[in-house]
């Protein structure tokens, strides 16, 4: 009988924390508590002190833009590469987004106030903490772009390339209605955008998931935007995840 997802779990399965090196690690491991992520939860809201930095290995988080009016719109989104509470490694404990789970799954959690002492003690986490945070400046600014220059239908390629990227497989569990917000577009569009891609053979759309059935499409139809981001972000590790300096 397989063992249940929380048992196979580990905190090298996200690429930064696999990243470190081995002492820097150890100091870091004892106190990384694995926590399970619901979709649709709320890490934090605009403003709000951060307590904890999370490190996901089977989630994945959406940056959210909040608007006075209710509104709202996707800044960026995280999963195992990655880290949410950037602006821990910047000196700050506070910061302007909402950050949503936008995929259900695990991740590890490392209180604000262990991160803090040991940032000085462990310089490579800072370092990849830091790379990691230009990555993600990149991804803001794409999305924002991208918003304004292109196709819902493109944004919709963006955005489902992104999270395919982030996910095992090639179903993602979501809704119209959350696409549609996360992109900051209307529903009637996203359900034009989706059908289109559906009636030519790239998706199947359902109420609760989407699965992607012509990926190379898929990266064929999308605009620019897309490639810019993962070029960025595969050249965040590309001089190996397990080979950190240790000065």
């Amino acid at each position: 009988m397989a063992l249940p997802p929380r048992f196979t779990q580990h905190p090298k399965q996200n690429h930064i924390l696999a990243a470190l090196p081995t002492a820097e690690y150890e100091r870091l491991q004892p106190h990384l508590q694995l926590v399970d992520m619901s979709a649709g939860s709320t890490l934090y809201e605009p403003n709000e002190r951060l307590s904890h930095a999370y490190f996901p290995t089977t989630s994945i988080v959406s940056l959210i833009c909040a608007m006075e009016d209710g509104t709202s719109a996707q800044l960026a989104v995280t999963g195992h590469e990655g880290l949410i509470g950037t602006s821990l490694f910047m000196g700050g404990g506070t910061t302007s987004n909402r950050g949503l789970v936008q995929g259900a799954g695990y991740a590890y959690r490392l209180a604000a106030s262990i991160l803090r002492r040991e940032l000085p003690r462990t310089g490579n986490l800072h370092r990849w903490g830091l790379r990691f945070t230009h990555a993600l400046v990149t991804q803001m600014g794409q999305t924002a772009a991208c918003k304004r220059q292109h196709a819902v239908e493109q944004q919709v390629c963006r955005w489902l390339l992104l999270t395919l990227d982030r996910i095992a497989g090639n179903k993602i569990k979501t809704t119209g209605e959350s696409i549609a917000d996360m992109l900051g577009v209307k529903r009637d569009d996203l359900t034009r955008a989706a059908g289109r891609l559906e009636s030519d053979g790239l998706i199947e759309y359902m109420s609760d998931w989407i699965r992607v059935t012509d990926r190379a499409e898929l990266e064929a139809r999308v605009c620019e935007c897309y490639a810019v981001v993962k070029k960025e972000y595969d050249a965040l590790f590309a001089d190996g995840r397990t080979r950190a300096t240790t000065g």
